[in-house]
């Protein structure tokens, strides 16, 4: 991946406010990229002792019990490593695929190892610390949405105020230190997607709202900060650089910011970010669904399905903001359904995936591809797919809450 600039060239990119306006339009109160009306649906069904939703919400809520019980996470949990800045509450994390040059007397600079993941980038670092916040969040969330047991909710607010809210442990809105590289002392872009995961949380937000755990004050101030973080990602070298990305990076800046967008109220914004997906379709995703980029990956399968994920919640927020993703074709004959067709063409079938994938994909990961494009097309052109695949796995799966589809029974 390029990098940006040296590390010792500090507040440039923190300062410029123009590109977010002060005054944004009236603000989005609900989950960003999920469906207001699905999840309503689920939580009437879970009421009524509806048998096909049991496994998904007796798993959510087992996974809501764990967060429960976990500490809280923040940003300043950092001892033994911390950023070139010196500063806790700076997001700190090494790029997962670089490891020591077996070549030189002191390893470095590291090198790349495509899909082999560096432990060290594991420990003690910031990127293990915000997949388990968002997680925890998530699933907090989503438990009180569905249960209104104030408890989930105020162990949700709990966790969201430590990350980004209290002075002593929030994080500061900035991804400057994210992926560095040992023995190269300049900043990369390609750090941001470790933050996908705050689009679980503005999510969470969302849900949230009817909780007395969550309160006015606390929202204005999740408002501030992810302001604050969106004129980063826009101003910024590093988000103009990962903006520019071709592949999953680049879908994932976008659904960012367009999910960050919609939170503070910048619905233009929002707006103009998904439908550049347009353009991001085409060269993506061949008209057969393949996607050239991901395949040139150690773990192109994997890839695949992770850029789709990025695609799918543009295409999510974009029925909020007036532009049809899923049903787009571009010009170049690629569209984000023939990239789901794709992925469905080889799941459970025995065929074999034409790209390398040099460890197991996770089921899990896929499930919500199928369910989350049949609810959004009104179809049950994937339903085949899902009784292929292992029906624990499926009944389980939190996408059965998410995009609930009366038709479907997968009982286990």
């Amino acid at each position: 991946m390029a990098v940006i600039r040296p590390c010792i060239a500090f507040l440039a990119a923190l300062a410029p406010a123009a590109a977010i306006a002060k005054t944004p339009a009236p603000t989005y109160f609900g989950p960003v990229t999920l469906r207001a009306d699905a999840l309503s649906a689920a939580r009437t069904r879970i009421a009524a002792g509806d048998a096909r939703l049991t496994p998904a919400y007796r798993h959510l809520l087992r996974e809501a019990a764990r967060a429960l019980h976990a500490p809280l996470v923040a940003v300043t949990d950092k001892h033994t490593l911390l950023p070139p800045s010196g500063d806790k509450h700076d997001y700190f994390s090494l790029s997962p695929y670089w490891w020591p040059d077996p070549t030189k007397p002191n390893g470095l600079p590291y090198i790349r190892r495509d899909g082999q993941t560096n432990p060290e980038s594991k420990r003690d670092l910031d990127q293990p610390r915000i997949a388990e916040m968002g997680a925890n969040v998530q699933a907090l969330a989503l438990a009180y949405y569905f249960t209104r047991n104030e408890r989930y909710a105020r162990r949700a607010a709990q966790q969201i105020r430590t990350w980004f809210l209290d002075p002593a442990t929030r994080m500061n809105p900035h991804l400057r230190y994210s992926q560095l590289v040992r023995g190269n002392d300049e900043e990369r872009g390609s750090g941001i997607i470790d933050t996908r995961w705050f689009i679980e949380v503005v999510n969470a937000a969302g849900l949230l709202n009817a909780s007395k755990s969550w309160t006015a004050s606390d929202e204005q101030q999740l408002r501030d900060w992810f302001r604050q973080y969106l004129n980063w990602l826009l101003t910024s070298p590093n988000g103009k650089h990962e903006q520019a990305a071709k592949n999953n990076h680049g879908s994932w800046y976008a659904a960012q910011t367009a999910a960050y967008a919609l939170f503070i109220g910048d619905t233009a914004k929002a707006r103009e970010t998904v439908s550049g997906a347009k353009a991001r379709i085409g060269w993506q995703i061949k008209s057969d669904g393949q996607q050239p980029i991901e395949l040139e990956r150690t773990r192109s399968m994997h890839y695949s399905g992770f850029n789709v994920e990025a695609l799918s919640r543009l295409a999510e927020i974009g029925q909020k903001v007036g532009v049809d993703l899923w049903n787009y074709k571009a010009p170049e004959g690629g569209s984000l359904v023939a990239a789901i067709d794709n992925l469905a063409r080889y799941l459970g079938t025995g065929q074999k995936w034409p790209g390398q994938q040099i460890d197991e994909i996770s089921l899990e990961d896929f499930v919500i591809h199928f369910r989350r494009a049949d609810y959004a097309l009104h179809t049950t052109r994937y339903e085949a797919v899902l009784t292929r695949l292992p029906r624990n796995v499926v009944a389980k799966d939190r996408s059965a809450l998410l995009y609930p589809d009366p038709g479907r029974n997968l009982q286990q």
